[in-house]
């Protein structure tokens, strides 16, 4: 969230941020300005009434001292708390409409991310390794996966509908040996702490890293049907959560941290869950776009003038697993119109598919700056100085299954069988190769 008097100081740099966003300044502020005015007329109001009062209660006390009336001065002390007290409520009532306009603002983006409508936009920062030249038609990993045997999607449709997938014998081992195999680069080289976070939050959550109230639809919400009311929540409802960004940047919600601990940076691994409102008819075939997959997220708080330098670093660290696997990938910088609401600047990593002759998105590496800290109420505390707000970065440390299926397309043989990245064997027990399972008829 924006903090109310940067915005109100800067109304017009907010709305020209906000116009770059592709968004409509007048739709999301609102009122704000006209809030703005009333709230300032009643400050100044509040001013002079209290100095009124102020002067009353001087003539009061001379009164007294001198053993005289002062009944009907008191009289007018009284009226005017009263009006001062009506006052200030009215003025506390327009800074909470103020506020709760703010939660539908998106964060400002830095000066350096390119102004655009959408991915199109986005400019290409740096492009690492060789894509791989088959003497064969490369396959799309939904091919590969039914003929291995290892990947089921009409068997996960039975059970739990479209957008889910059930992993068999090798294939599920390679996801489980992915998911080892990133948490320990991360904790033993990268410095960062393991988490286990639950995978069910409350609303509370999802409001402080700025999923609520915007984008209840893309998240599946746990319903106690007694007394729901649709498109409402409450502070204790249950939602599965979307990335583990939300549990993990929630540690610390309402705390404030002493300077010496920043920065901490956490990887967590955990199923995510989404409900993917508005992408009907976007990528059916496969598993690249699902209700359920599993990630590795990278989480890390910092101090503000570090937070450059750490999206920096936790962008290498993201880069650093799909290099140890030599998957060829390309860094972009987010364009204005397809950067995250909650964000001020993001880098996607894109690794390439031979199967499908693109790139795709495996990794988004972003800096919220204060925007989350503000919304979770998360400060640091430096030595005998002030509390303030600290800046909150994430990024996957990679999308489990997009790595998955990107190991599969950039390893694929002319056999039809697929070829271990040296860095996984060890994590698939020695195994070299993943060839059909035996007896297996999907």
């Amino acid at each position: 969230m924006l903090d109310l008097g940067f915005v109100r100081s800067n109304l017009e740099l907010v709305e020209k941020k906000l116009r770059d966003r592709n968004a409509d300044p007048a739709l999301l502020l609102g009122d704000f300005r006209r809030l703005d005015a009333e709230r300032r007329e009643k400050i100044t109001q509040l001013e002079t009434l209290k100095g009124r009062r102020n002067e009353l209660s001087e003539r009061v006390g001379a009164l007294k001292r001198q053993k005289e009336d002062a009944s009907a001065l008191v009289e007018e002390v009284r009226g005017l708390k009263e009006t001062i007290d009506a006052d200030q409520q009215a003025a506390d009532a327009i800074d909470t409409q103020m506020r709760a306009l703010l939660t539908r603002i998106p964060n400002l983006c830095r000066d350096e991310v390119p102004v655009g409508r959408s991915e199109e936009q986005n400019v290409e920062v740096k492009r690492w390794g060789t894509i791989p030249n088959f003497d064969f038609q490369p396959k799309p990993h939904w091919e590969l996966g039914e003929q291995l045997g290892i990947l089921d999607l009409e068997r996960a449709a039975k059970i739990s509908g479209a957008r889910f997938a059930v992993y068999w014998g090798d294939g599920a081992r390679l996801e489980r040996a992915l998911i080892g195999f990133m948490l320990d680069r991360h904790t033993r080289e990268h410095g960062y702490t393991e988490v286990l976070p639950p995978f069910m939050v409350n609303s509370k959550s999802l409001f402080g890293t700025g999923q609520l109230p915007k984008f209840a639809e893309d998240l599946f919400h746990c319903i106690d049907p007694e007394g729901f009311e649709p498109g409402q929540y409450r502070d204790n409802d249950h939602w599965l959560i979307p990335t583990a960004e939300v549990p993990v940047t929630n540690l610390y919600r309402d705390e404030t941290l002493d300077e010496a601990r920043l920065p901490i940076a956490l990887a967590a691994y955990t199923p995510c869950f989404r409900s993917e409102a508005g992408s009907y008819g976007k990528d059916v075939r496969g598993i690249i776009r699902q209700h359920q997959f599993q990630k590795v997220e990278l989480v890390k708080f910092t101090r503000p003038e570090e937070s450059d330098l750490e999206h920096e670093k936790l962008t290498r660290d993201a880069e650093a697993i799909l290099e140890a696997l030599d998957l060829p990938y390309r860094r972009m910088l987010l364009c204005t119109g397809d950067t995250g609401f909650s964000s001020t600047k993001t880098y996607d990593l894109e690794v390439w598919l031979p199967g499908q002759s693109l790139y795709r998105e495996i990794s988004s590496c972003s800096n919220f700056e204060s925007f989350q800290a503000r919304r979770a109420n998360i400060r640091y505390k430096a030595k005998g100085g002030k509390s303030a707000f600290l800046h909150t970065l994430n990024g996957s440390g990679l999308a489990v299954g997009r790595t998955w299926l990107a190991i599969l397309e950039n390893y694929q043989q002319a056999d039809g069988t697929i070829r271990i990245p040296e860095a996984l064997v060890p994590y698939m027990g020695g195994q070299r190769t993943i060839t059909p399972r035996a007896g297996a008829s999907l």
